[in-house]
């Protein structure tokens, strides 16, 4: 498998663990020490602090991605995606609206670099002032 396959199929697992509901799955394509940037957050660094993210996540939203479009570089060593995310807000997360089961669609994208066949940097951008206008409707 080409180094640009190789990213592909990678990114195309963790997106599917994630829809899955897989954090396990998630956390089997990222490195140990992988650089996560979540928009209008700060950086987690590491397995632990991604997998503390993925249950947080799981508890407060539930949410699936649609019309993924995946993009690599030839090298295999950067990739993105863009996607819509179909969520319902389940739990209040501090400093955020009340959760009461919104339901939101929401454009988002994320940015990759990988090393081999595992993501060592994930960074995710979305328009967080029409997520809280939807919830907040």
């Amino acid at each position: 498998m080409s180094d640009a396959a190789t990213a592909r199929a990678t990114i195309t697992a963790y997106y599917a663990a994630f829809n899955a509901g897989d954090a396990a799955g998630m956390l089997a394509c990222i490195t140990d020490t992988v650089e996560h940037r979540v928009n209008e957050g700060g950086i987690r660094w590491g397995r632990e602090k991604f997998s503390e993210f993925c249950g947080h996540m799981g508890v407060s939203y539930r949410e699936e991605l649609k019309d993924i479009v995946i993009f690599v570089s030839d090298d295999g060593t950067r990739g993105a995606a863009e996607f819509v995310v179909h969520g319902e807000y389940l739990k209040t997360d501090p400093g955020l609206p009340e959760a009461k089961g919104q339901r939101y669609i929401l454009p988002a994208g994320s940015f990759f670099t990988l090393e081999g066949d595992k993501i060592s940097r994930v960074t995710t951008f979305y328009n967080l002032n029409d997520w809280i206008a939807q919830v907040s409707a």
